[in-house]
C-alpha cells in the first residue's frame, strides 16, 4: 500500500501538503520514498531535499505504463512508506489511444484521462487522498468531494484533507457538510502566512536557491505532526510494494566519463536518466558552469540538463574560461546532450527578460531570446536524420517547458514535432550540428528507451577510441627506430 496525494484542480496545494507529510515523516526518522506524476522537476527537488532519497517521476507519456508499475515496485520496497504527489487535478490528463478496454473512453476511443493522477492511482491500485482548497467555499465542499468520490469508481477516495481552513467556525461548516458522505477528514491546514515557496516564470524557485528552506520543512514539519489523522494515514502509506516484473538488466557498456553540468542554473534532470548512464557503465562527473573554470578532466562526453540559464546569464557570461572550455571540447569532437536550458547555454548569447545580452558558449549559431509565451506540453518528436541518440524515422515522446525562443532555426533540425494527444504540427526542432552535439528542447525520460542512453554512450567510445588511436599514432613516430622493428 502507499498514497496518493491528488488535488480536485491546480493550486490547491498538492505540494505543500505532500511536503508536510514527508517533513513529518522523517522526523520521525521514518524511511519513505516519493513519487511524483508527471514531467516535473522542482517538486521532486523539494521531496528529495526533505526525504534525503531521489524522487522518481511516474509518467506514461514519457516512459510507459509497465514501467510505471516496476519503477514504482522497485524503489518502494527499498522504504518504510511511499507517498505518490499528483499533479493538476485528479483527472486531468491527456487524450490517447490504448489497446486494452475498460479505460474511460470518448468516441473516438481515446482515454481521456491518460498520464493523470486517477491514471496512476488506477495502474498502481493505490488509494487518493484528495485535497481541496476550502479558502473560498463552505458547504460546497460536500459536493466537490461527492462528485469526485462518484466520477469514477474504480477511484478509492480514502479521504479529504482540508486546506487553507479560514476559522473554527469555518471548519466547523465544513465537517458539517461532509459528515453526510463518511468521507473521513484525513488533515485540516489552516491558513499559513508563514509558509511560502517562492515561484517565478516556470513554476517553484528551485531548493539550491531558497537559504532558508530548512527553517521552511522544519515549520512543515511541526505543522504535519499536529494536522493530520496520523491513526488512519499511517496504516495507508505503509509500503507494500507491487511484485517487481523480471526485466533484464541494461547491457553494461566499457566505462566512459560524462561532464554533468549541475548546480543552481542546471538541475533539470530525471534522476532515472543518470541511474541509467551509470547502470550502462559511464561515471558521471558533475560540475558547475557557473563556478568551475574548466570541464572535467579526461571526458568522452557532456550532458546539460535543463534549468534556468536565463536567471544566471551575467554570471554563466563572466565564467569565460568554462564558456571557453566546453567550446573547445566541443570542436574537438567531445560527445554532447544539451537539453532546453543546456541548447540555451550552447547558443551565442541569452537575452534575459530585460533583453540585456550575454554571451554563452557560442557553439550553436543563434541566440535564446526570453519572452512571456510559455511553450508547454507533451511532444511527439520523428527524427529526420540520423543523430547522436536516434536513428531516422524513430519517433520518441517529450516534453517542452520554456519562455525562451530561438532567434533562428536550424537548417538541418533533429526532429518534426506534433503535440502528443492530436496532430497539430509543432514544427522542426533541434540542433544536430556540429555533428556531435544533440541540443533540443525537447525533454526526454530515458527510462523505457534504454537504447537511447546506449547509442549515446557508443558516441562518447568513438571519441576514447580516435583519442586512443591519435596517442598510440604520436608515441609510434616518436619511438627509436629499432623498436619499431
Amino acid at each position: 500500500m502507499a498514497l496518493v496525494i491528488a488535488g480536485e484542480r491546480s493550486g490547491v496545494g498538492k505540494t505543500t501538503v505532500t511536503l508536510t507529510l514527508l517533513a513529518s515523516l522523517r522526523r520521525r526518522d521514518r524511511l519513505v520514498q516519493s513519487f511524483k506524476v508527471g514531467p516535473d522537476y522542482i517538486d521532486p527537488m523539494f521531496h528529495q531535499h526533505v526525504t534525503g532519497r531521489a524522487c522518481r517521476n511516474l509518467d506514461p507519456v514519457l516512459t510507459s505504463e509497465s514501467y510505471i508499475q516496476q519503477c514504482f515496485a522497485r524503489h518502494s520496497q527499498l522504504s518504510e512508506y511511499a507517498l505518490v504527489e499528483g499533479v493538476m487535478g485528479l483527472f486531468d490528463g491527456v487524450s490517447s489511444f490504448v489497446k486494452n478496454k475498460g479505460q474511460m473512453t470518448n468516441d473516438k476511443g481515446q482515454i481521456t484521462d491518460f498520464a493523470s493522477t486517477a491514471h496512476i492511482a488506477r495502474l498502481l491500485d493505490l488509494p487518493v487522498v484528495l485535497v481541496i482548497d476550502c479558502s473560498r467555499l463552505s458547504g460546497s465542499v460536500a459536493a466537490i468531494a461527492h462528485g469526485y468520490r462518484s466520477f469514477d469508481p474504480r477511484i478509492k477516495i480514502a479521504g479529504v484533507v482540508l486546506n487553507r481552513v479560514g476559522s473554527d467556525r469555518h471548519l466547523s461548516l465544513l465537517k458539517d457538510s461532509l459528515e453526510p458522505l463518511q468521507l473521513p477528514i484525513l488533515g485540516v491546514l489552516r491558513r499559513q502566512d508563514n509558509i511560502t515557496i517562492p515561484d517565478r516564470h516556470l513554476g517553484l524557485v528551485p531548493t539550491a536557491e531558497l537559504p532558508e528552506l530548512n527553517a521552511l520543512i522544519d515549520r512543515l514539519a511541526d505543522l504535519g505532526d499536529t494536522c493530520f489523522d496520523w491513526q488512519r494515514l499511517l496504516p495507508l502509506l505503509k509500503s507494500e510494494p507491487l511484485p517487481s516484473p523480471s526485466s533484464s538488466p541494461p547491457f553494461p557498456s566499457s566505462p566512459v566519463k560524462i561532464a554533468v553540468a549541475r548546480d543552481r542554473a542546471f538541475n533539470f534532470y530525471y534522476q532515472d536518466n543518470l541511474d541509467l548512464l551509470q547502470q550502462l557503465g559511464a561515471e558521471l562527473l558533475f560540475w558547475s558552469p557557473l563556478e568551475d573554470a574548466d570541464i572535467p578532466k579526461d571526458i568522452q562526453g557532456m550532458y546539460f540538463g535543463g534549468g534556468f540559464p536565463e536567471v544566471f546569464a551575467q554570471q554563466l557570461a563572466e565564467n569565460t574560461s568554462a564558456r571557453d572550455a566546453v567550446k573547445t571540447a566541443i570542436l574537438k569532437g567531445i560527445t554532447t546532450i544539451a537539453e532546453c536550458g543546456g541548447l540555451m547555454y550552447l547558443c551565442e548569447q541569452i537575452v534575459d527578460f530585460e533583453g540585456k545580452s550575454w554571451p554563452m558558449a557560442g557553439v550553436l549559431p543563434t541566440s535564446a531570446v526570453m519572452g512571456g509565451r510559455l511553450t508547454l506540453g507533451y511532444r511527439r518528436a520523428v527524427a529526420l536524420q540520423d543523430n547522436l541518440l536516434v536513428k531516422t524515422g524513430t519517433t520518441v515522446y517529450g516534453h517542452e517547458f520554456h519562455r525562451s525562443h530561438l532567434t533562428s532555426t536550424s537548417t538541418q533540425p533533429l526532429f518534426a514535432t506534433s503535440r502528443y494527444d492530436c496532430d497539430e504540427n509543432m514544427g522542426y526542432e533541434g540542433w544536430g550540428l556540429p555533428a556531435n552535439v544533440h541540443a533540443s528542447y525537447v525533454h526526454l525520460h530515458w527510462g523505457e528507451s534504454v537504447e537511447i542512453p546506449q547509442q549515446f554512450l557508443k558516441e562518447c567510445l568513438k571519441v576514447a577510441s580516435l583519442k586512443a588511436e591519435i596517442i598510440e599514432t604520436e608515441f609510434r613516430c616518436q619511438e627509436p627506430e629499432w623498436a619499431k622493428l
